[in-house]
């Protein structure tokens, strides 16, 4: 019997089909990206204080600037970063009273003198120095008492990632990739659109727990399915550039904000692609992998001439027994499957726990650049910079040294990273970036290991479940990153950092237990993961049976369009 491996030496491993779908699918990536990390622009939090309705009537008498009407009329208070002016308290005085005058405002009241008088609440709402620019911090007023809700924003979308994650990655194995991926991208699309249009805060968090719902699932779906249709020596570049294009989206995503200022038509900027993405129903085939999985050769000798053609490659009479033999067509895959022997259980612990550190440290350390001060558009965009080399790091190693050493590689290097900067001194700038920078090209290393060896050691018939049930981890880490990152902040800056040092650290030494996967063919049931010497050896039975054939079958396997 032959096995689909086989027949993609024949219909061709990487050819222009593959090319062509693999292309396609590499944009799914790019939005992603706006979606993930888009709350540093649509949530950011500008300079604000109180607004006082007798300051801004003298304000707009004198013509004075916001920033001048501040250093006038705002005291100044110690926080957890230095001295600043106060964002959440004002002064509790009649200004109309005070006979201010437009000449020299700053000479009429010292520090000493506004520190000294009586503090109220912000009963008028606030003034931020964001002109010709709206989040949804600065259009819903969610600063000082309200502004944990901003952590909300970020965690109802990871409340989504999780259940979409385990809901679309069943759908998957049960119903096909292609089905899948075309229902959750009409499902983006809608809720997409209503979170750009929610009248208010608590509805727009209902609808980005729905838009979530779709985004996660449907770009772990493409990844699968671009994993199934290549040749085992492809795996690797195909896996990783999938991800490098979430790369190429954050270089993207802060010439995005910075033209389009407002954070409702963000929005619907990230969303448009996906709606888009619909179209893929008329030209991207069903995973043939999968069809086999599940007892559905007809269609999946279909698509597999259909692949081999665009290729312009010949099939051989060996398609005639294509067959998934080591599947029981009347099985469907189970949660419980992944806890099913010892060693699945290890994957799955040691997996989960990785995805969920890459995601607490890598949000973590991009969230942080909002509350760092500066330019956050340059800032963002420099960090994105510093992403792309991972891919390359990785294609560089993984297939001379192996998977496992640089993945461990990369959250240690992390790990250490954050460690450093934390207690590196303010003063020395460029040396606490450069060091932030090598923890965030480490953290991305490892987030995009993370998919491609977890695709690697699930068999066919549980793969896409078990990619989706790890990732809930990642979620998961999702919703506790902002409250990390934003609550611990405000007690000291760099105590996230801490953490997330600590947590890279651990991943790290438990990656060392995993399995190497280089030069393994991907295991088509959970026997293959049991007893891996056997999958071995029915790959090398393959090749020795493919030197016996004839001579005009070989050939036919090299019959190319020149």
């Amino acid at each position: 019997m032959t096995t689909f491996e086989d027949i993609l030496e024949e219909a061709g491993k990487f050819g222009r089909c593959q090319m062509r779908i693999f292309s396609t699918f590499c944009l799914v990536s790019i939005p992603f990206s706006f979606v993930y990390v888009g709350i540093v622009f649509q949530g950011f939090t500008p300079e604000h204080w109180c607004r006082d309705p007798g300051v801004s009537e003298i304000r707009e008498r004198c013509g004075w600037s916001l920033q001048g009407a501040r250093r006038a009329t705002v005291p100044l208070m110690n926080s957890s970063t230095g001295v600043m002016y106060s964002q959440c308290q004002k002064l509790d005085m009649d200004w109309n009273a005070t006979g201010l005058t437009c000449d020299n405002p700053e000479s009429e009241f010292t520090k000493a003198q506004l520190s000294t008088l009586p503090m109220t609440g912000c009963t008028d709402g606030w003034e931020y120095d964001y002109a010709g620019r709206q989040s949804f911090v600065t259009e819903f007023d969610l600063v000082c008492a309200d502004a944990w809700y901003v952590d909300m924003f970020q965690a109802t979308l990871s409340v989504g990632f999780l259940v979409g994650s385990i809901a679309i990655g069943y759908l998957a194995d049960k119903y096909g990739r292609m089905k899948s991926f075309l229902m959750t991208n009409f499902v983006i699309g809608v809720t997409g659109i209503l979170v750009a249009t929610s009248p208010n805060y608590i509805t727009l968090l209902v609808f980005r727990v729905l838009f979530g719902f779709g985004v996660k699932g449907g770009w772990m779906v493409g990844y699968v399915l671009v994993t199934e249709l290549v040749g085992m020596e492809y795996r690797r570049m195909v896996g990783v550039t999938y991800q490098m294009f979430f790369s190429l989206g954050l270089l993207m995503l802060p010439l995005l904000a910075y033209f389009i200022p407002n954070w409702r038509w963000l929005q619907v900027v990230f969303t448009v692609p996906y709606i888009c993405f619909l179209t893929y129903y008329w030209f991207i085939p069903e995973s043939p992998r999968w069809l086999l999985s599940q007892n559905k050769r007809k269609e999946a000798l279909e698509i597999t001439k259909a692949i081999a053609k665009e290729n312009k490659k010949t099939l051989s009479k060996l398609i005639e027994t294509l067959t998934d033999e080591n599947t029981d067509p009347t099985s469907t895959a189970s949660f419980m499957d992944l806890f099913k022997t010892s060693k699945l259980r290890k994957f799955t612990f040691i997996l989960s726990f990785n995805w969920f550190t890459s995601a607490v440290v890598y949000q973590g350390l991009i969230m942080r650049l909002g509350i760092l001060g500066g330019n956050v558009y340059v800032d963002f965009l420099i960090s994105g910079i510093v992403e792309l080399p991972a891919a390359f790091l990785i294609l560089l190693t993984i297939e001379r040294i192996g998977r496992r050493l640089p993945f461990a590689a990369a959250n240690i290097v992390a790990g250490a990273a954050c460690l450093i900067t934390a207690f590196i001194p303010d003063n020395l700038f460029w040396l606490k970036s450069a060091v932030a920078c090598v923890g965030r090209l480490g953290i991305t290393m490892a987030f995009e290991m993370v998919v491609f060896v977890n695709t690697e050691l699930y068999p066919t018939v549980i793969r896409n479940l078990g990619v989706s049930v790890c990732s809930t981890l990642c979620d998961i880490g999702g919703i506790v990153a902002p409250f990390l990152l934003y609550r611990l902040a405000v007690i000291w800056l760099e105590l996230p950092l801490i953490i997330f040092g600590a947590l890279a650290f651990v991943a790290g030494g438990l990656v060392l237990l995993l399995p190497e996967t280089k030069g393994m063919p991907l295991p088509e049931t959970i026997d293959d993961i049991e007893c891996p010497n056997r999958n071995k050896e029915n790959q090398l039975k393959s090749q020795q049976l493919e030197n016996l054939l004839p001579s005009d079958v070989t050939s036919n396997k090299e019959v190319t369009a020149v």
